[in-house]
Parts: C-alpha cells; sequence; structure tokens
C-alpha cells in the first residue's frame, strides 16, 4: 500500500485545502508525552482554538492505529490523550508506527514530515529539539528536519535544558535562518532571553513572510525558524531557570536516562522544581506561538492570492 494510502485528513483541513484557507499544524507529543493528564488534552483544544480565533485551521497530527491523521475530531484528539503506551514519532518512528497499526504523537521532526506530504507551510510548537548539554552526539531528528524541509517553523527557542550555542551553531551550518519575534536576543523557552543572537530580527507576520519567501526562491530548501519569546507574565529569568536545569540534568545522568526519555523526564522534574511555574511558562508559550503562527499562516495566504492576481 503506497504511503499516502495511510494518511487522513479532517474534513475541516480537506475544506480549508480545497476553497483554499490558511493552515497550521500542531504536533501531537504534547498529548502523548509532554504533558499529564487532564491539562495534555486540554491544552490540545486550547491551541486548536487559539488558531482558529486567529483566523486560520488548526490540523493536529498524530497516528491512530497506524493512519496518519492531519487534523482531527475531538473525539480523536480525547483517545490520542488517553493512550497508554503510545509511540513518541520521530521520522524514525513512521515504518514502526505503521506496521504495528498502533498509536502515537509527532514530535517537532515527525510533524514536519507529515506536513510536507500534505503541502502545509505553518507549524506552531513549543521548544525545538536540538543538541544536549551532557552528550553532543545526541543530536535531535528536530534539526535535520529543519534543514531540509521549506516551511516556516514558530516556536519559543529552543528548550533550555540542551546547549543552545551548539543548537545555534548546527542550524547556522544546514543554513536555517532563526528568525527572532521582535527580538534580537534568541528566547530559551522558559527564559525571554539566552544572551545568543538571531539571524535577523523581524516584528510582524507579513515581514516573516516576505523573508521565507525570498529564502526559498534563493534556492534553499531549509526551514525558516521563528522563535517567539514566552509572554512576560509567564517567563522566568534564565538565571532562575538554569541551576533546575542544571540539577534535572544530573539526576537524569544518574538514573541513566537517555534518547528519547531524556527530554520528557527533564521536563517533568524542572515542573517539580520550579513547583509549577516552569508548566505554566510552557502552556504560555505554546498559546501565543500558536497565536503567532495562525498569523502567519493567514499573511501567507494573503500573499498567495496577491501573486496570483
Amino acid at each position: 500500500m503506497p504511503f499516502t494510502d495511510n494518511i487522513i485528513k479532517s474534513n475541516d483541513v480537506k475544506r480549508a485545502m480545497s476553497i483554499p484557507l490558511p493552515i497550521v499544524a500542531l504536533e501531537s507529543t504534547v498529548l502523548t508525552h509532554g504533558l499529564p493528564r487532564p491539562q495534555n488534552l486540554q491544552l490540545a483544544r486550547d491551541m486548536e482554538r487559539a488558531v482558529r480565533e486567529e483566523g486560520a485551521t488548526p490540523a493536529t497530527i498524530g497516528f491512530l492505529d497506524g493512519y496518519l491523521h492531519v487534523g482531527m475530531t475531538d473525539a480523536e484528539l480525547e483517545r490520542l490523550s488517553n493512550e497508554k503506551e503510545p509511540y513518541k514519532v520521530s521520522p524514525r518512528e513512521y515504518a514502526a508506527v505503521i506496521t504495528n497499526e498502533a498509536c502515537g504523537g509527532t514530535t517537532v521532526a515527525g510533524t514536519m514530515l507529515a506536513c510536507k506530504h500534505v503541502g502545509i507551510k505553518v507549524f506552531a510548537t513549543g521548544g525545538i529539539g536540538g543538541v544536549h548539554r551532557e552528550s553532543h552526539f545526541d543530536i535531535s531528528a528536530d534539526l535535520q528536519a529543519l534543514a531540509s524541509i521549506p516551511m516556516i517553523v514558530v516556536c519559543a527557542g529552543a528548550k533550555a535544558i540542551l546547549d543552545l550555542p551548539a543548537t545555534l551553531e548546527y542550524l547556522e551550518t544546514m543554513s536555517v535562518p532563526v528568525i527572532g519575534y521582535g527580538t534580537d536576543d534568541f528566547p530559551a523557552f522558559f527564559s525571554r532571553e539566552s544572551g545568543l543572537s538571531v539571524t535577523e530580527k523581524l516584528d510582524n507576520p507579513q515581514d516573516i513572510v516576505d523573508f521565507a519567501k525570498m529564502h526559498w526562491e534563493a534556492g534553499l530548501q531549509s526551514a525558516v525558524l521563528v522563535a517567539n519569546p514566552v509572554p512576560e507574565t509567564d517567563a522566568i529569568p534564565s538565571s532562575e531557570m538554569e541551576p533546575f536545569i542544571r540539577q534535572a540534568n544530573k539526576e537524569a545522568q544518574e538514573k541513566g536516562k537517555h534518547g528519547q526519555e531524556v527530554t520528557p523526564f527533564l521536563l517533568q522534574r524542572i515542573n517539580e522544581l520550579t513547583k509549577g511555574k516552569s508548566m505554566r511558562a510552557n502552556l504560555s508559550l505554546l498559546l501565543n506561538n500558536a497565536r503567532l503562527a495562525a498569523q502567519i499562516a493567514r499573511a501567507l495566504r494573503q500573499a498567495g492570492k496577491r501573486k496570483r492576481g
């Protein structure tokens, strides 16, 4: 069976593609691995609502029974949020989850691969993966996807648990421009600042669309990464976060965590150490990114109309 036969588009997504209307892809590892129940399902619903309120169609992407769903009904979201042992689906796991007819949440890289197959150009996530602090051989597949799939990815920077300078160096090597939305300072997920520079500061969605189109017209095939700082009201200064991150990293090493186990363990432990502050920042930045991505998708749609006109 061809791979495309394993893709199921929701009615909302099919309608948005046929008209066409702006669409924003949303990943599903926040449902399956990122947040505890019932916050996981509530967040997924809130992100879809945030996208709709900005005039775009949300397309939450994930696997159910071996089928790649691009856009989910509320019942499907609820089912995925309650799966007991879902796959964490990066591109490497696609064949396994399909052949085992299993369920799973797509990572940044897994979601981007789905977008490549169906033609979605804008994606909102929390923080991208990158180069891990304790092992520079542990590099997220997110970076490879960003280097090879041309789309606009809105994030709050890279997860603060990572080696941020090494992550930015990788992105530079792979010609992935990092746009600071209203900032010259690369955001560090929970924090608005990292002390590291972005490629370019841009202040509105239309400028981001114009930049991305020029990037691709120049012959480059990488994504454009938009780093959108967490809202000030929920941000945690990096100086406050760093001791918690170091402690969580130390505990992860002591417990022998590795590979795909590391990030969920660190995020959960940091939430415990910060007494829930990191969770509030995480929820806030995800909704903030969904809104900005929808605004960018609208601007991209308008640019397409002008081009045809």
